[in-house]
């Protein structure tokens, strides 16, 4: 790989991180819960507001990160470690979305439900930006991918379980934080978990080549 396409190649990866960064904000806006990977930073977010939303997000991927570590030890890269300062640019860039988001009014489910609706639209944009970069992973799919590494598992089947373990660890803190109360999980996370997916095959289809080719060039 050329200097020339490297450097395109994290670019794009920045774009990644931005449009993601925007679609969770968008989806957090809706009120209705965010994607899986962001629901225990938006429970923690909830109860303690003297760090915002992107902060929180920001330490999350940080503690992943460590997670990383401790499971693949000697054979963690240290080019992962560009994770660190990325996980701050995707905090930023989510703290920035919340802010113009913030101008729309979600007192309306319906209106609540398009915006967890358009957030699923660009998260699963900037995912797929991210996927055709091929340069590194974001924290939550590098903490999947070297646990599915150290137990030897499909990666797609230790996905779905790590998806569903911390959505069930944000509901854990959401009783603990809120007596008993369920907030900032809804159906909104199931949604993101069913359809983000669906977003980025669709979104592969369309953009893939076309933007590899100006990778190539």
């Amino acid at each position: 790989m050329s200097k020339k396409e490297t450097i395109k190649r994290y670019i794009l990866f920045i774009l990644c991180l931005f449009f993601m960064g925007i679609g969770v904000a968008l989806t957090k806006h809706g009120e209705l819960g965010v994607s899986p990977i962001s629901s225990v930073a938006n429970v923690v977010s909830i109860k303690f507001t003297f760090l915002s939303f992107g902060t929180w997000l920001t330490i999350s991927n940080c503690v992943l990160l460590l997670g990383q570590i401790l499971l693949l030890r000697k054979n963690f890269k240290p080019i992962q470690l560009l994770q660190i300062p990325l996980s701050f640019l995707f905090g930023y860039f989510t703290d920035f979305g919340l802010w113009i988001a913030g101008f729309i009014p979600n007192d309306n489910y319906t209106v609540q439900l398009l915006l967890v609706i358009v957030g699923i639209i660009i998260l699963g944009f900037g995912i797929t930006l991210g996927v055709i970069a091929d340069v590194i992973l974001n924290s939550g799919e590098a903490f999947v991918k070297a646990l599915a590494d150290v137990t030897h598992k499909e990666f797609s089947n230790v996905k779905i379980v790590f998806d569903v373990s911390w959505v069930a660890f944000s509901i854990i803190l959401s009783l603990i934080f809120f007596n008993g109360s369920l907030v900032g999980t809804r159906e909104g996370t199931i949604i993101s978990a069913v359809f983000t997916g669906v977003a980025v095959k669709l979104w592969l289809k369309l953009i893939k080549n076309p933007i590899e080719r100006i990778i190539c060039r």
